[in-house]
This record gives structure tokens, sequence and C-alpha cells, in this order.
């Protein structure tokens, strides 16, 4: 689409976020309104994941993709590269394996720099003086993608080199992969990008898998090798997954150059790692290595090395391959954060929905320059397959910010592995296996999952009330105040606290006013609390929207209709399921009687304006009223709230205790940074006299 097409295009610089009913359209409307959609829609693809510059906030962006799928579906207007095809599809029951159409070679490595230098003096020799271009080697997963007339065709996984698994349902899905090429590209074009799982999106999926009782991943390269081989794409397309593309493997119009390659790719709207290095003889890319280094832990993905490639193409096929790899290339790489340890002891923890979580008990060792005594050992599956035990010696991986894993055991010094407990290690409850996990049967009647579950309740994620963390929970548990669920809680009074050590009259007026204010929740951070499997804030938030009461969403599951459920945007057959079970279970439905006999969930009906449209809004620290009813707030008025501060962010609203990471991004970014009473003064600025807490 050319930039004068764009200029016209309705949905480019100011779209709307309502459209005219469907109905009222022709065929002929909805084709052409289709079509712009598609091209707006790819624009701002690009300028969001190749420029890192969006115009239009995500909620306006939502509205065009919605927009779009309605049609597609009235009209039966899809098409094969239409953006629609990133929401999945269905499953496949397995992979075909194809031939690549050139070797995808891996390259010689090392981490001595003296071998740099004989890779470079092997380069002269043999062609003389070179020019390098130099990139980070990223810790991800190797994708082979195919554009034919600029129309993506295939993508398929690296394999043995040869052949890969032809994965291109999936890589549909991923939505920094375009689906056709921009501007000038060649007829036919096969690119090497490397998928990979950003660091901030992997701690976030990462929580929401917590918080619905599934296995966490271990680090972002296992989070992206998993969801690229799913068998259902819709499955890929739920979870943050992006690329950078680095090399060309073959094209019907060839560069000259390996670095003019690179510079072409933002042209065709291919995203391109913004650390690539031109111009480099050795030393300067020794150098380079060493500063990527440094700069390793404040990107926002992994990398473990650099990679130095001859510039010229000519001279890139004049030096060839040997039969694994390429020899006008190698790859610097960076000390290994690992070490070994001895396994003093494996721990197993009980989770919220009483998950059994195996933990290593370490020998203190140093990773990386942090001290490691503790290492996830994931599941009792992965604890067989490595064959891990007390007393053992084993490597302890650290990825970042990532908690450490037991990698393999270096030298074996027991017999056999570690078993998963018959019996919950808290309350001797009977365990049941599912596959690689194990969980306590004991329910509420486990002291520890009592615990998690009283506490998830009260956090952030759930109602949000000030003064009651983990060790209160524990307190409150192990003093009987708490014994069979959350509505326990509001059960406490002054004097049953005033008894508790470290307690006084303050303290204990606080969290009273507190457990009050909590009786009357938004019906989104209810639902959310109740810690059903699999629903977290922002399934909540669309069960909210779809049936408004508590009363009309319970009566939906206890008859177990599944299908009306399944209907509502980011519920699946397996949510629509635990809603369902959650409701018809007995013990769950004893409990939430109890529970609302202290508490009314509100009536949720959205009502707001589009006053705030284009500005970005984060939240941090303690505020008046829970994080999410003020992003709530900003979002019913056209605004966007995201959980990190970059570039695009318009305002930091910080309330007591804030923490210093998002006020630093804050600093460097640019970004105004403001407390509660300022932002009600911006807000009414823009016309928005609503506030927080306020009917």
């Amino acid at each position: 689409m050319s930039e004068a097409e764009l200029a016209d295009n309705p949905y480019v610089e100011d779209p709307p976020t309502a459209f005219e009913p469907v109905d009222e359209l022709t065929a002929i409307d909805a084709t052409v309104q289709a079509k712009e959609l598609r091209d707006a829609i790819r624009y701002h693809d690009r300028r969001y994941y190749t420029d890192a510059d969006p115009v239009i906030p995500d909620r306006t962006y939502d509205a065009l993709f919605a927009r779009l799928q309605e049609l597609e579906a009235a009209f039966d207007l899809q098409t094969e590269d239409s953006p629609t095809r990133r929401v999945g599809g269905e499953p496949v029951d397995h992979f075909e394996t194809v031939e690549h159409v050139a070797p995808m070679l891996s390259i010689d490595q090392s981490g001595d720099a003296e071998d740099v230098r004989e890779f470079d003096t092997r380069v002269r020799n043999r062609v003389g003086e070179v020019s390098y271009v130099c990139e980070p080697k990223f810790d991800g997963i190797s994708l082979e993608v195919i554009y034919e007339d600029g129309r993506l065709t295939r993508a398929a996984t690296r394999g043995d080199g040869e052949e890969g698994d032809d994965v291109t349902r999936n890589a549909r899905t991923i939505g920094a992969i375009p689906q056709l090429l921009r501007g000038d590209y060649p007829d036919f074009l096969a690119v090497r990008g490397e998928v990979y799982m950003p660091k901030d999106a992997f701690q976030a999926y990462n929580k929401e898998r917590v918080e619905r009782g599934e296995e966490p991943f271990a680090n972002p390269r296992n989070a992206t090798a998993g969801t690229i081989r799913q068998q259902d794409p819709s499955v890929v397309a739920e979870r943050p997954l992006s690329i950078f593309f680095f090399d060309v493997l073959e094209s019907s119009e060839p560069w000259e150059k390996h670095s003019d390659a690179l510079e072409s790719f933002p042209g065709m709207g291919l995203p391109l790692n913004d650390r690539v290095e031109t111009d480099c003889d050795i030393e300067n890319a020794i150098d380079y290595r060493n500063r990527m280094l440094e700069a390793r832990d404040d990107l926002d993905y992994d990398i473990d090395g650099v990679v130095i490639k001859v510039d010229d193409v000519a001279t890139q096929e004049e030096l060839g391959n040997t039969a694994r790899s390429s020899r006008w290339a190698f790859a610097y790489k960076f000390p290994a954060r690992n070490e070994v340890t001895r396994i003093a002891n494996i721990a197993v923890q009980v989770g919220r929905t009483g998950r059994l979580t195996p933990v290593a008990l370490l020998e203190p060792v140093d990773v990386g320059g942090v001290t490691v005594s503790r290492a996830s050992l994931h599941n009792f599956d992965e604890i067989a397959e490595k064959d891990v035990n007390v007393g053992d010696e084993v490597r302890v991986q650290r990825a970042g910010d990532v908690i450490p894993y037991v990698e393999e055991v270096v030298e074996k010094h027991s017999e056999g592995h570690y078993d998963c407990p018959e019996t919950c290690p808290v309350c001797d409850s009977a365990v049941e296996r599912e596959g690689p996990m194990a969980f306590c049967t004991g329910g509420m009647g486990c002291p520890m999952q009592l615990q998690r579950s009283v506490g998830f309740y009260c956090s952030d994620t759930g109602l949000d009330i000030e003064g009651v963390g983990e060790e209160t929970v524990k307190q409150f548990v192990d003093a009987g105040l708490v014994s069979d669920s959350m509505a326990d809680l509001y059960e406490i009074s002054k004097e049953d606290l005033l008894e508790l050590e470290g307690w006084g009259e303050k303290s204990a007026d606080n969290l009273l006013s507190e457990l009050e204010a909590s009786k009357t929740p938004e019906l989104p951070d209810f639902l959310a609390a109740l810690g059903i499997h699999k629903v977290g804030p922002e399934t909540a938030k669309a069960l909210a929207d779809e049936f408004e009461t508590l009363e009309n969403l319970r009566e939906v599951a206890e008859e177990g209709d599944a299908e009306r459920l399944r209907e509502i945007d980011d519920v699946g057959p397996i949510v629509a399921d635990t809603i369902v079970d959650f409701f018809q279970s007995e013990a769950a439905s004893r409990q939430l009687d109890r529970l609302l006999e202290h508490v009314t969930p509100q009536e949720y009906v959205v009502e707001g304006g589009d006053e705030l449209d284009g500005l970005t809004f984060v939240f941090t620290g303690s505020l008046s009223e829970s994080r999410s009813a003020f992003q709530d707030l900003v979002e019913r008025h056209g605004a966007s709230a995201t959980s990190s501060v970059s570039g695009n962010t318009d305002y930091l609203v910080i309330g007591d205790n804030p923490g210093q990471s998002k006020r630093d991004d804050a600093d460097a970014n640019d970004v105004l940074t403001i407390g509660e009473d300022e932002l009600r003064e911006v807000l009414e600025e823009y016309g928005v006299t609503e506030w927080v807490g306020e009917a």
C-alpha cells in the first residue's frame, strides 16, 4: 500500500472506535471497509513491531481488529493473509516436515577472545581484508520464513538444519511476523529470524500461569520453544511472542552486502534489532561483544553472545561452509551463568490450587554475581528425567531475572531420583497426579492452600486489601482466626487482633477499615479474587462485561452451560469448563455462600467516553483505591493503562511506597510523574469529572 493510499485510509490517522451496524452495509461496502481495515492494521502492526512507535492506543487498535473480524464473519471475507489469522485456527494432529530452501547452518563459537582473533586470521589469510557486521546472538528459536510475491507462504523451525517442522499456522498468529511485505521486496524471499518472548512479557505471562494454577515456564527460551511447537494455533496466539530477522537464506534479488539486506528489512516490515553495528574490524567486534555483555541485563530479550559476520556476500560465498557451519561467521559467546553445587535437601511447596512444586535447597553458590541457595526443579517428571536426588552435585542455571533452576546432574551421589510424595507434606491428604504435576486433595482443609488462597484474595490481583500479606495470613491461620475460607476474615474482631503479637490499636483499626471497604468490590476484582482456576484479571473483566452481576454468571455456570461461556472473549473451552466446575463444586459453592454473607459484589456496567483517547497511564505504589480501580477509570474514558513505563507513556501516577524502577524509567523517557491530586486535575482538564470510589 502506497503512502498516498495510507493517507487516504480512514483507519490510519484518527480511526474510530465505533462503527455502523453490519446489517446496514452492502456486500460491496463491507468488502471495501475490510480491505481498508486490513491495510490499516498492517500499518499499525509495522509502527508497533518494526518501528516501535505506535500512533494509536491499544483500545483503538483492538476496535479496528474486532471490526475486521466482524466483517469477515458476516460477509465471508476472510483471506489467507488477513491479520485476523493471528487469533489462531483449528489444531493440527502433527507437523509436516519440510525441506529448507537453503541450509540453516550453525556457526562456530567460543568465549575466548583469542579464538575470535584466530577466526579473523583464517578469514584474512584466505580472502584478504574484510569488514564485519556485528549482531546480538539471540537466545530463542530459529525460524525460516518464506515470502512469495510479498505474501507469507511458509514458516518452518530449524530442525536439523536441512529440514524442519512446518509451523506456518503458528507463525501467522505472531503479530511481529508480517503476513504481507510492504515497500520494495523481491518476488521470492526466504529470511531467517529468531522467535523470542520479551522478558517483561515472560514475567507477566508466568505470573498469569501461576495465578491460574499452571506451572510457570523455566525461562523465556523454554516458553518460546514450547509455544512455537503447540499444535493448537489459538494457544500460540495467546502468548506474547515476537521476532527479530537477521539473515537472508534465499532471494530472487540478492543483495551485495549483508548489511544492505539488514537495512532493507524495516522497509519491508521485517523487525530488525536496533543493536546491529556495521563496518567493524575484529577489535571493534570484540569491543562490541564486551559492550553487549554489559548491556545484557538491561535488554528486554535474552542474548548469550554476539555474532560476527563477513559483510560482503561474494566473500561469504568464497569462504563457503563446512558440513555444519559457515566459515564466514563466528559467535563470540558470553560467560556461562551457571555453577556447580550440591543439593542439601528438596522441599515440596504447596500452592493455592494444591499444586506441589519441588524446590532444591542448595549449598549456597555465586551464579553470575548472585548468591543462589534455592533452585526450581519444576515438576516430578523432570526430576525423574534428570535423575535428581538429595546429595547430588548439579549445575544451576540463572538466566536474567528468572528463578534459578537445576540444569543437570554433574555427579551422582545418591541412588535413584526423588519421588513425588504420596501424601501432602502439610496436611497429609492424598496426592493425585495429573501428568507431570501433582496436587494435594485437601482443598481449604490444607492450611497451606487456605493460607495461599486467602492471601491471593487480599493481594493486588484480588481485592487489594492493604495490610494483609503472606505473613499476616499465616498468623491468622496459625491463631485459628482463619480456618475455613476468606469469609473468616470478615468475622475477625478488634479484640481478636489485639491479642496477636505485633498488633496495636491503630493497625487493628486500619485493617478493619480495609476489610469494611472491601465488602462492596467491583465485580471483575471479586471474580479474580476467588481464585477460580485459569481465571485471571483479564478473563474476570470479560466475564463481568458479559454478565454484569455475579448472580447472572453463577446461574449460567451452575446450569453447566459451558457453550454460553465459550462465546465470551478470553474464555476458551478449558477455561469455560473450569468455571463450570468451580460453581458446581459443593465445597466452592458453600464457601462462596459464606463469603456473600459479608461481601456484595457491585453490578458491573461500563459507562464512559473517549476524553482520554491517545493517552497512556502507568500506576505504581499504594493508592487510595485499588490500582485496578484507577486503571478502569482511565480506560473507561479511552486511555490505555499499562504495567510498564516506556517512551509512549504520558503519565506515571505514584502513590505511597512506589517502585524505584518505574520512576527511573519515567526519568529516562521524560515521562511526567504525578500524584493522585494531580491526576484528578489532569482528568478534569480533559473533561472527566468521574473519580474512583464515587458512584
